[in-house]
């Protein structure tokens, strides 16, 4: 069973993730030829503050 985790900054509503983890899902099953059924995707959303990018708070960075 493909296992997936994709950490991404907070901010995507519930139907941006549940169109990601089913876009991602199929391409997995797709192309290990497995049923969708078992492949997991798990989405992990953080806190602005607590990643940096470039060495700088992500907070700082990303207005949005």
């Amino acid at each position: 069973m493909p296992f997936i985790s994709i950490k991404m900054l907070e901010g995507r509503t519930k139907e941006q993730k549940e169109k990601l983890i089913k876009s991602v899902s199929k391409s997995v099953a797709d192309s290990l030829d497995l049923d969708i059924s078992h492949v997991w995707v798990v989405v992990e959303d953080f806190p602005k503050d607590e990643w940096g990018l470039g060495g700088i708070l992500a907070s700082e960075k990303i207005k949005k």
